[in-house]
């Protein structure tokens, strides 16, 4: 069974790692930002265009708000960027938001924030996944024609990817990350050299279009509103920008500094970008409209549900490269290739604050522990499990995912930014050092505004996005809350109800007696085992059990006992009805009844084989056996293994394997653990007994 698993397991994710080699798999910056901040970086493919599609609402004449729209999301973005510097050197343990909002406003905060981030992270696969099937799809007929289908697939590649390990799919994504960053530098090179110094017009394929407003003479208040939506469309640049925070661990020492570093770059990039997006758009005369096949005039009449729109940044680059040029095919590709990988950024955020949050006993604790690539393979699976159930959901469809999106983000800056706020307060009043005090107040006023800020956004996306679905992201956090809150008060209870007592107490108290009980079918060598090992045990009584469904094989087996003269009373229980597990349980429970302050150990006899659809032919009664007797107060459940041939065969194919991990081991892996010394020649016995146990842990 080991063999069947592992062969596939191997090939697919690799060798596994031991845990003293976690170090290995730290980051360098030119790793980290396109592992921590391809979401950010790619969200300038779409972002653009969302403003311009609210804004089309009014009609042609509202485009000129957009540049007043892209600085007020710059000055948002250098704003969380300034922000979360100060939480990575305050906060570098990888908790991020989490972490702040739990230690400084409270664990309800703290759920609040995380609730907010796992649900966003799961957007953040089904948004970028759609968008890049989206823009593929343009190309490539079959992808768009088979949507859902096509995202599904590339989210199980990139689960894959992920459960590889994150310094291996790091280099993976680079490549594309890094040239889709310069494909986009060069076209908005490229296109103010063309129209500010060749003074050349470039216009758009969409150029000639008119729009049909849907709201005609907006003024006032509908016209604020109608801007403050673009406006929080426009903030979808801002996703992913808390995964840095969050990842911390992940960086190569100096931790916090690097962090920080990456965190500045990656603000300096997307702002470059977006705004030269923006300007290019409007330089080109893009034309965007939520409802193309309607609102969209060609000649004065719609262009028709066939018309198929393209991005923004794909008609810009159409406009500056010229279509079907090798710049215009590289930057196509490269956003498509960078749209899938943008989910990366959740792929490493959701496992790691799985990882904390399963630690603090408010996920299920498997979400801590490392796969064999060092990886959080669990919460890598439950992530792409989500993110698929949403695609499928919403067919796949980024213009309706894109609406639930965001709001999760502005809930954890926002609580974030407050807990710092509360962090520096706390901090000041211990502090005597001026120059220390001098930094805490430099930092405290750049939480304060940053709180602030994206306090006042978050009121903007709930009231612009709520009737357009950002409910069903609020519903979400609401049931990872309370998911979590169950789960916290199940393990305090169980905590409760196992934790040992200080005095003497009923379960440290030595039974009167123990009667040990071998369940027997025949007499064979498993059975004389199992006899020769309760003897040894010498408990005060010991029988031999078994229950009569055939006559005929009853008494051969009163027949071989006696002619054997074992030494075991042989007890039969009469089972007119031909069940197994019913008369023993109701045996055992009646010897409990009689003797409460007694003990009952049974002993089952069990085949151990080594192929798999072996195991569908043996031990089936005593595993119902024992998930019944598990349920008894009082009652021990002792496995007595037989090895068969093919057990043992099973382990010498084993042995032939460079790396065998035993089915079942649990790997660890301690942060920042310190890989040993090699140990010199003539002391391979020493390093050897180390390295047996480094991959398991007692946890």
């Amino acid at each position: 069974m080991s063999k069947l698993t592992d062969v596939p397991k191997r090939i697919l994710i690799g060798r596994a790692l031991r845990s003293d080699r976690l170090g290995e798999t730290l980051l360098p910056k030119r790793i980290a930002l396109p592992v921590f901040a391809s979401d950010p970086l790619s969200s300038v493919a779409y972002a653009p265009g969302e403003v311009l599609l609210v804004l089309s609402i009014a009609g042609v004449s509202a485009y000129h708000y957009s540049p007043w729209i892209a600085l007020a999301v710059v000055v948002l973005m250098f704003t969380v960027v300034a922000s979360y510097r100060q939480n990575v050197h305050a906060y570098p343990s990888g908790g991020g938001d989490y972490e702040v909002a739990n230690t400084n406003l409270g664990p309800q905060a703290g759920l609040t924030v995380a609730s907010a981030l796992l649900v966003d992270y799961v957007l953040t696969v089904a948004v970028s996944i759609s968008s890049g099937v989206e823009n593929l799809g343009s190309a490539v007929h079959f992808v768009i024609e088979h949507k859902v289908l096509s995202a599904i697939v590339m989210i199980l590649l990139l689960t894959l990817m992920n459960l590889r390990g994150v310094k291996e799919s790091g280099k993976l994504f680079a490549i594309p990350t890094y040239v889709f960053v310069a494909a986009v530098f060069v076209m908005i090179a490229w296109g103010a050299w063309k129209g500010i110094v060749l003074d050349e017009t470039m216009t758009a394929p969409t150029a000639g279009f008119e729009i049909e407003p849907e709201q005609k003479g907006l003024a006032g208040f509908a016209m604020v509103f109608l801007l403050l939506r673009a406006f929080s469309s426009g903030c979808a640049a801002l996703t992913g920008v808390e995964a840095i925070s969050n990842g911390v661990p992940a960086f190569r020492k100096p931790k916090s500094k690097n962090a920080a570093t990456t965190l500045a770059l990656m603000g300096g990039l997307a702002v470059t970008m977006f705004c030269g997006i923006i300007g290019l758009a409007m330089a080109t005369d893009v034309r965007m409209a939520e409802n193309p096949a309607v609102d969209l005039l060609q000649d004065g009449v719609p262009v028709g549900p066939g018309y198929v729109q393209d991005p923004v940044i794909s008609q810009v680059g159409e406009a500056v490269f010229g279509g079907g040029s090798i710049l215009f095919i590289l930057l196509a590709t490269a956003t498509a290739l960078v749209l899938f990988l943008a989910a990366n950024t959740a792929y490493n955020g959701f496992p790691l604050l799985g990882s904390i949050l399963a630690q603090d006993r408010y996920l299920p604790r498997q979400l801590h522990t490392r796969g064999d690539r060092l990886a959080f393979s669990n919460g890598i699976v439950l992530l792409a499990g989500a993110a698929i159930l949403l695609v499928w959901i919403y067919d796949a469809d980024s213009t309706k995912l894109i609406q639930l999106y965001i709001v999760g983000v502005f809930v954890s800056f926002t609580l974030s930014q407050i807990g710092m706020v509360r962090h520096w307060n706390r901090h000041l009043r211990t502090e005597r050092d001026q120059a220390a005090r001098r930094r805490m107040h430099r930092s405290r006023a750049i939480n304060t505004f940053g709180a602030f800020f994206t306090g006042m956004v978050l009121v903007v996306v709930l009231a612009t996005k709520f009737t357009h679905g950002a409910w069903v992201a609020l519903l979400g956090m609401v049931i990872f809350y309370g998911t979590m809150t169950a789960i916290r008060k199940h393990y305090d209870r169980v905590s409760a109800e196992i934790a040992a007592a200080e005095g003497p107490s009923e379960d440290s108290v030595r039974p009167s007696r123990v009667h040990s009980i071998v369940l027997v079918s025949k007499v064979h060598k498993p059975t004389l085992r199992a006899l020769a090992f309760a003897k040894l045990t010498r408990s005060d009584t010991l029988e031999a059990l078994s229950i009569s469904v055939d006559p005929a094989e009853t008494k051969a087996l009163r027949e071989e006992w006696d002619r054997r003269r074992i030494n075991v009373p042989l007890k039969i229980l009469d089972s007119p009805y031909r069940e197994i597990t019913r008369p023993v349980v109701e045996y055992v429970k009646g010897l409990r009844s009689e003797n409460p302050r007694d003990a009952v150990s049974v002993y089952i006899p069990e085949y151990v084989v080594g192929r798999w659809y072996e195991h569908l032919l043996h031990n089936q009664s005593a595993l119902r056996l024992k998930g019944r007797l598990l349920f008894t107060p009082g009652v021990m459940v002792t496995s007595v293994p037989y090895q068969l041939e093919s057990s043992e065969l099973a382990k010498r194919r084993a042995k032939k394997r460079q790396e065998w991990n035993a089915p079942g081991a649990v790997r660890r892996g301690p942060v920042d653990t310190p890989r040993p010394p090699k140990e010199p020649a003539g002391k391979g016995s020493a390093s050897g007994s180390k390295g047996g146990s480094a991959g398991t842990s007692k946890g």
